[in-house]
């Protein structure tokens, strides 16, 4: 009887101990599949789940065959799907949205907080889905900015790069005259119609042109009519002084072949390898779009951001929800964790005051190319909220940018007919 009772005090002190543990929410968390990423949230998970036993966060990289896109798509479908993940840009978020399958974000207790403490306010507004709510937390956002060849502009007489459409014209028309092999853009894309592509030339430049005026809302496209007609115009001017160059060649601007190019700030830490002898601020400098004349010159610019952010999937219970919106907060209360995602994978995070913050100074000093991207951050806009966004920038590519580079359309008869082929794909 006394081996008995010691048995059951035993089992009764191991299920005390155990409790804790089995007390625990378990959720799992897909990174990207890019071993920055992942690496990032697995320190962040070891950390969260060392300071607490009421969660338990486990984190996966999500796998990219076919495509992380299609993963998401076949776990929702089987009941598979982790409990939040990231890797969201806001066109698939917006597929994920319509078929039920995300948690509103501003409804977990917490969101306002977490809103504030990351500095996002203005950010954030950019994210808001048709229905009011926001599905996706922008973790980065890759504002595009241009890069111009300063060396090469000091040669033909300015000290700064153009800012308004004509000035630009301008430039390209003399490095014409100086030298018929050079060219103002080197832009193969312009003339395909790969659908992402439109995203780095026609709505990089429309984001600017209408100060950030929503290309569609909902099923409806509220573009600004005049800036959409004024970027085909641009790009015709363009085209018609032979300042552009649509066919394949290797590394235009890096080599001096043309002067203008777009540019992520993933470029950099391939360039100090490739071409060291590129410097900021003595070769190159990085400038917000090109605007209308008519837009001021205090005004400030914006531009395209290639951005992704994370969501809390519906198929989870509510209290697994919760548990990893506890774990997002935690995470991105704090300032440092942006630095640090910051430093792992080379993203700037989605902070209003991101080129302002003391904990970020350090890192702009040792890398002052990034600044611009950062200071760019507030006035980036990401991709429109629409599921049909494939769809729509082909058709904007067939029926308006392509025809006007080909000479087939005059820019208001290639806006006129992308509207309204847009628009019956919207009304589907």
């Amino acid at each position: 009887m006394r081996r008995i009772r010691a048995a059951v005090v035993a089992l009764g002190l191991a299920l005390v101990l155990a409790s804790p543990a089995l007390a625990a929410t378990e959720v799992t968390f897909w990174s990207a599949p890019n071993p920055p990423q992942e690496v990032f949230w697995r320190q962040m998970a070891e950390r969260f789940n060392a300071s607490q036993d009421e969660i338990r966060v486990t984190v996966r990289a999500m796998a990219e065959s076919p495509s992380s896109e299609a993963t998401i798509l076949t776990a929702l479908a089987g009941g598979t799907a982790p409990t939040g993940s990231e890797n969201i840009f806001i066109g698939f978020g917006s597929q994920l949205f319509e078929s039920g399958a995300l948690v509103p974000l501003d409804t977990l207790p917490g969101w306002e907080e977490l809103i504030k403490a990351r500095n996002m306010e203005q950010s954030i507004e950019a994210w808001k889905f048709p229905d009011g709510h926001y599905y996706i937390l922008p973790i980065y956002a890759n504002a595009m900015l241009f890069g111009w060849r300063i060396d090469l502009l000091k040669e033909l007489g300015y000290q700064e790069p153009p800012r308004t459409y004509s000035e630009v014209i301008e430039v390209g028309r003399r490095l014409r005259e100086r030298d018929r092999s050079m060219f103002l853009l080197a832009r193969p894309a312009l003339a395909q119609n790969t659908w992402w592509e439109r995203w780095f030339d026609f709505l990089l430049l429309y984001n600017a042109a209408s100060d950030g005026q929503p290309f569609i809302s909902g099923a409806d496209i509220t573009a600004d009519e005049e800036a959409a007609i004024g970027v085909l115009q641009f790009y015709k001017e363009l085209n018609d002084h032979q300042l552009l160059l649509t066919r394949t060649v290797t590394d235009p601007f890096a080599t001096g072949l043309s002067i203008w190019q777009e540019l992520g700030p993933w470029t950099f830490s391939d360039w100090a390898e490739r071409f060291p002898e590129l410097q900021y601020g003595v070769h190159f400098t990085l400038t917000p779009p090109p605007v209308p004349d008519h837009v001021p010159a205090d005004q400030p610019v914006k531009t395209f951001a290639d951005a992704k952010g994370l969501v809390i999937y519906a198929q989870s219970s509510p209290e697994e929800q919760q548990a990893l919106f506890e774990f997002i907060r935690w995470v991105f209360s704090d300032p440092a964790n942006d630095l640090e995602w910051l430093e792992v994978t080379g993203l700037p995070p989605v902070r209003d005051d991101l080129a302002a913050n003391p904990v970020f100074q350090e890192f702009f000093e040792a890398n002052p190319v990034l600044r611009p991207y950062a200071e760019a951050l507030p006035y980036a806009v990401p991709p429109f909220t629409n599921s049909r966004f494939a769809d729509i920038q082909t058709t904007l590519s067939d029926e308006g940018l392509l025809p006007v580079l080909a000479g087939r359309k005059s820019p208001e008869t290639a806006w006129r007919d992308a509207k309204a082929a847009i628009q019956a794909i919207l009304d589907r």
